[in-house]
This record gives C-alpha cells, sequence and structure tokens, in this order.
C-alpha cells in the first residue's frame, strides 16, 4: 500500500477558500486552523473552562459496553477523564454498512489527529466519534450504492414504519437486514474474504436492535484497537448531562436565531449562499412527539413553543418543565448541534467536510453569544482508493489521475471513440436519410395531386424506410462497440471507481466492497499510513 498526495480543489468554492485560508472565508472563523500554534492556543483556552469529564466518560462507557471493544477503550476513557485532556472529535450519520467511504476517512482523520497532537501538545488527545442518531431523515442512510451490469445502483433497505423516527429508535427487521446485506455482497463477488468479512456483519446483527446500535458496533469493529470512542447523540444518559445546556438553548432561543442570521447576511454579502435554513422565530431545537421529531418556533404574540404542524404548543415553562422530567424528548438542530458539542467536550478540533464547514460558518455569532468560540475546524482527509488494476488501465489510456478524480473519463472517451467510427458510413447515412426526406416531399406533393386521401400511407412508408436506415446505423455502431469493447469498458470502469455518478469515490463507494476484496486488515493498513493534514488528497494506491 503506497501514499501519494496531490492537490485537487475542494467540491465547493467556500471549501477550497477554507482549507487555503483565505480571505473572506478565513474570517467566518475565530481560529486559523494552519497557524503553527493553533492547537496550542486552543489548547490554553480550554484549560479556562470546566467539563463534566467523569460524568462524560461514564455515559461513553455505558453507551459503548454492547459494542466490540480492546484496552485501548479503557485507555481513552481514562485519558477523558484526565483534567489535562482534549479530544479531536467529528460526527456522521450512521449509514447502513457505514454508509458512504468518506464516514471512514472522516474516523481514519479523527485517529490520525489526535495521535499527531497527542505527541506535539504531550498531552492526552482523545479521538471521538459522534454518531448523529438524532436525525431522521432515513432515505439518505438506508441505501448502499453497488455495481451490476457494470452500472451503479442503488440497493436500498425499505422499512414503511419509519415515518420521521430518530435513527436511535428505528429497530430493524433481522432477517431483512441480512438478506439485503448478503444481496450486497453477491454484487461485490466472491474472494476468498468474503465468508469471513459476511459472518462479521452477521455477527452486528446479531448483537443489535436499531440503525444506530449496527453501524456503531461495526465502526468500533473496525477501530477497536485505535482508542476510539463513540457516542449516540440521541443516547439517552447523555440528555441527562444536557439538561442545562438545553435550558440555555430555550432561554437564548432569540439571541442565537438573529446571531445566526446576521452571521448569514454577512457570508450572503460575500456571494455565498446560506447551508441552514432558518426562520426569523426558529427556536432551533426539535421535540420528540408520538415517534415523531417537531421542530420547534416560538410565536411572539401567543409566547409560546410550536411545533411547524401546529398541533404542538407549549409555554416555556411548559417546555422547560418537560426538559426537567423527560430530557430524551428533546434534541438539537443543525445550529445548536455543534454548541451542544462544545458546552459537553473539551475539544482541541473538529474534523469537518466541505459541507459542515459551510454550516458552522454561519455560527460565528451564535458561539459569541453563548460565550464561546468555534474550534479549530480541520478539513478531513479526502482519500481515493486506487487499485492496481485501476492504476494499470490509466496508464495504458495515458489518463491523468487529476483529471479523472475531477471530471471522470467522458471526454477521454470520447476522444476515442472519433478515431474508431467510420464517419464516412456515418455521413453517407445521414446524408441517406437527408436524400430519402427529400424525396418524398416529392411523391407527398404528386400523391396530394393524385389522392389526398394517400398521404398517411406515403408518411407510414416514409417513416418505415427511415427507420430501417436508423436499425442499420445503430447495428453498426453496436458492432463498433463489441468490437471495442475492451477499451472502452476501460474508460467506464476508470470513471465507475474513481469519478462514479460525477462525484468523488468517497461519496459513492462502500467500505465494505474493498474489505470483501482485500481482506479486514484493509482497516489497519489505512489507518496507519503517514497522512498529512494539508489540505492535500491522498492517494492510496492499493
Amino acid at each position: 500500500m503506497e501514499l501519494e498526495n496531490i492537490m485537487i480543489p475542494a467540491v465547493n468554492r467556500f471549501a477550497s477558500l477554507y482549507i487555503e485560508q483565505k480571505q473572506p472565508v478565513k474570517d467566518f472563523f475565530h481560529y486559523e486552523w494552519k497557524k503553527e500554534s493553533v492547537f496550542a492556543d486552543r489548547y490554553e483556552d480550554l484549560q479556562q473552562r470546566s467539563f463534566q469529564r467523569d460524568k462524560l466518560a461514564a455515559c461513553i462507557k455505558h453507551y459503548m459496553s454492547r459494542f466490540p471493544q480492546a484496552q485501548e477503550t479503557e485507555a481513552s476513557l481514562a485519558r477523558l477523564q484526565n483534567e489535562a485532556s482534549a479530544v479531536v472529535i467529528g460526527g456522521q450519520q450512521a449509514g447502513l454498512l457505514t454508509g458512504p467511504l468518506y464516514t471512514i476517512h472522516k474516523i481514519i482523520s479523527i485517529i490520525h489527529l489526535a495521535k499527531q497532537e497527542t505527541d506535539k501538545l504531550g498531552k492526552p488527545v482523545v479521538p471521538i466519534f459522534w454518531i448523529a442518531g438524532e436525525d431522521h431523515d432515513f432515505l439518505e442512510i438506508n441505501h448502499v450504492f453497488v455495481e451490476k451490469n457494470r452500472k451503479i445502483e442503488k440497493i436500498g433497505y425499505s422499512d414503511k414504519s419509519v415515518g420521521k423516527k430518530m435513527a436511535s429508535d428505528i429497530i430493524f427487521d433481522k432477517k431483512l437486514l441480512t438478506k439485503w446485506v448478503k444481496n450486497i455482497f453477491e454484487t461485490f463477488g466472491e474472494t476468498s474474504y468474503t465468508k469471513d468479512v459476511l459472518a462479521s456483519v452477521e455477527q452486528a446483527i446479531a448483537n443489535t436492535s436499531t440503525i444506530v446500535d449496527f453501524f456503531a458496533y461495526l465502526v468500533m469493529d473496525m477501530f477497536k484497537h485505535e482508542g476510539l470512542l463513540i457516542i449516540d447523540s440521541a443516547f439517552e444518559p447523555l440528555r441527562e448531562l444536557e439538561k442545562p445546556f438545553f435550558k440555555q438553548l430555550i432561554e437564548n432561543h432569540s439571541e442565537i436565531t438573529a446571531a445566526v442570521l446576521e452571521q448569514q447576511e454577512m457570508i450572503v454579502q460575500n456571494h455565498f449562499s446560506k447551508a441552514i435554513e432558518m426562520e426569523e422565530y426558529a427556536a432551533n431545537i426539535f421535540y420528540y412527539e408520538k415517534n415523531e421529531r417537531v421542530l420547534l418556533s416560538f410565536d411572539p404574540q401567543d409566547q409560546c413553543y410550536i411545533g411547524k404542524n401546529g398541533d404542538l404548543r407549549m409555554t416555556k415553562q411548559q417546555l422547560l418543565l418537560q426538559l426537567e422530567q423527560n430530557p430524551a424528548l428533546f434534541s438539537n438542530n443543525v445550529a445548536t448541534r455543534p454548541l451542544m458539542q462544545e458546552w459537553l467536550f473539551p475539544t482541541l478540533a473538529f474534523i469537518a467536510g466541505p459541507g459542515e464547514m459551510m454550516y458552522w460558518a454561519e455560527l460565528k455569532k451564535a458561539f459569541e453569544v453563548m460565550d464561546g468560540m468555534i474550534p479549530p475546524l480541520v478539513p478531513r482527509l479526502n482519500m481515493t482508493l486506487l487499485t492496481s488494476a485501476l492504476d494499470s488501465d490509466m496508464k495504458e489510456l495515458k489518463l491523468p489521475l487529476e483529471r479523472v478524480l475531477q471530471e471522470g473519463t467522458k471526454a477521454e472517451r470520447h476522444a476515442y471513440w472519433d478515431t474508431i467510427i467510420d464517419k464516412d458510413l456515418n455521413s453517407l447515412l445521414e446524408e441517406t436519410k437527408h436524400v430519402l426526406g427529400m424525396q418524398y416531399k416529392q411523391i407527398q406533393q404528386k400523391i396530394k395531386e393524385l389522392d389526398k386521401g394517400m398521404l398517411p400511407l406515403v408518411e407510414k412508408n416514409k417513416e418505415f424506410h427511415l427507420q430501417q436506415i436508423d436499425f442499420l446505423q445503430r447495428k453498426t455502431l453496436e458492432r463498433l462497440e463489441l468490437k471495442h469493447d475492451v477499451t472502452l469498458e476501460k474508460y467506464a470502469r476508470v470513471e465507475r471507481y474513481l469519478y462514479p455518478h460525477d462525484s468523488p469515490q468517497e461519496r459513492i463507494w462502500n467500505v465494505f466492497y474493498y474489505l470483501n476484496h482485500y481482506g479486514p486488515s484493509l482497516i489497519q493498513n489505512l489507518t496507519d499510513l503517514p497522512y498529512r493534514f494539508d489540505g492535500t488528497h491522498q492517494i492510496i494506491k492499493i
């Protein structure tokens, strides 16, 4: 396995400017992530604050007790209790089979940065992965993309009873999920690793019951020796720790909303679009009612909190009473989750994807309203897995890797097609259709004079002959494609694996495809590579 770093732009302009630390994006944050002393500065800032370390460690230990662990897990829990410790944290939704590759890339980023700063600062830095179990958009996490018949297809796990439940509350059907997983693995093809890798997934299904726990089990099975700690944002004991912070969110909701809207206006004036949809009277928290998350807003006229459907109405006192008695009914939205995370964890750095950079930028003034600062946002490692077979194909076809990763192979494939197509034959057939059309115009004119009733027959006769020429044209192209199928498929295969659906590989492909072909040791091999947090793209040759 080899690691190569190349420079390609981020998927959006905002992220590119942030990675390069250019204006105006640089000013939307409190820390400069590329500054040499940024983590030392942030560490000193953290030392001025206090955290519920013992309770937090106990809560995480409680949550993780049902998942695979190693002695490194206990060591990380002990470090978290240490007043001198900090954490590197990042989060993601609980995708089936861990979701797209970028989830794995984010976890590796968290682990690597924690190790790096432990060495540099000489202080314990703990890697933590925050699972967004409170999210309720099941359609975002219920599928995996696979290759079938030379195409990328989405295979979803369907469950009609989900509704707007939080992912943490979605209980899966073990038989149905096992069948779905086996269907996925069938598309991967049988290898010497298939039996063991599939068995590990089936073990995860057997030992869990919810979508989030299934995800967490797989993640810990892969990374248990790295000292990684995980926590579900919807874990009820965590809600107990969050009660005083939810109270602050309720007490200060109008100030938080006004701060976000003000920051958004500044960002829009700098010609960026908004990442967070927020109304003037948003309360920025969800309330769980009848197994559905209801986003609350504030009615200034009646001085009460209401749900979007209008059925839910509570005064501030009623809402605070519910918080005291039933904190599990409360959850954060995209604007308040970062604030909650900042209160709970001594965050040295947050590992962010391109989209996260955009919405965190809109929260700068909200953090200030709550007497906080956005932690240093470190761009997660962007990776592409390049197999030796694909590498060989690209060299044979003389395809530049940087171009493929940004644009695919369509232009080169079309250029190759132009070199093999018989342009004279194609022109002759097109000319024949044109001449035939002109001749039939004359025929139609004569028939019109003879008998107008025969015009439909003439039109039908013309279409028949044109269709025969089209048929001949198609058949010649099909034979040409068949003759050059090996080369044409190489262009298509390179694009399927490196730029599928006009997207980066990490947004489409799933890690279990690669585990099936390269074995469980792939995760350890990937984690051990000497990555650099410098904004470059990591090419991993396997």
